[in-house]
């Protein structure tokens, strides 16, 4: 969150954001000096508690660079509201004196947005009012756009022949990638939600599909060419569910 202006930076940096102020999620889970992993953590609250995107964080891809390589992450952008609320539910000294901090940066900043005089106040009244307009247009802006791409993507992926779905699934994985800069990432993203939703396990169906081609008589080096793929073009289940999650994954990142 290197883009973000910092307004407060004390325990830990409050940043600002368009629609108020926020937390680097890696940044609070390095604070309460959480045993799990931040990812495992992260995913694990979000699940638990119900925070809705868009609405109590914002995910986003980062690339950085490691000794040997460069290092894929999720990120979290959290509503200070959603930090408060991690923070309360670790129920120890770390969590409870960062709740403590976020109210008080809550307040500081309530305080100086508070109109000194009516002149103030009518010109307040006046920017959130033009400040609603711009929200209202921006969410119709949006609205507009997801039903355009809901539709393009319908016409891709519907539309074409069922037997086609690995094709017109790959043509749009690849797009996912190209856009967001990554090609292992969105793979891995997109597998584990089929995983979490058909509650399967894709590598030991791979290793099975895999031992038993090889019993079967198929050559060693060819039966481990075999991929996740190959092991969901077996289930008609498992087509449909991870049709739908590329289809998602497409919307989200407006590609067609």
């Amino acid at each position: 969150m290197k883009d973000f202006k910092v307004l407060e930076n004390g325990l830990m940096p409050v940043y600002e954001g368009a629609h108020g102020q926020l937390v680097d999620g890696r940044e609070l889970h390095k604070f309460l000096e959480v045993g799990k992993k931040f990812s495992d953590w992260m995913k694990e609250k979000i699940e638990k508690y119900e925070f809705v995107e868009g609405v109590d964080f914002t995910s986003f891809p980062k690339k950085e660079k490691g000794e040997n390589t460069w290092i894929n992450t999720i990120e979290y952008a959290l509503t200070i509201d959603t930090a408060k609320e991690l923070a309360m539910v670790q129920n120890n000294e770390k969590g409870s004196e960062a709740r403590k901090y976020f109210i008080l940066v809550e307040r500081k900043f309530k305080e100086i947005a508070k109109p000194e005089s009516l002149e103030d106040l009518i010109i307040m009244q006046a920017q959130n009012m033009k400040d609603m307009r711009l929200q209202l247009q921006e969410a119709k802006d949006q609205s507009a756009a997801v039903t355009e791409a809901v539709q393009e993507i319908r016409e891709v992926i519907v539309i074409s022949p069922k037997d086609d779905w690995r094709e017109q699934t790959n043509r749009l994985v690849a797009k996912i990638c190209k856009k967001l800069k990554s090609y292992n990432l969105p793979k891995e993203v997109i597998y584990k939600a089929l995983e979490s939703r058909a509650k399967c396990d894709l590598k030991i169906r791979l290793e099975n599909k895999i031992r038993r081609l090889i019993r079967e008589g198929m050559a060693k080096s060819k039966a481990e060419k075999i991929n996740y793929l190959d092991v969901i073009a077996d289930d008609s289940k498992l087509i449909e569910i991870y049709t739908a999650i590329v289809k998602e994954m497409s919307i989200k990142n407006k590609v067609s």
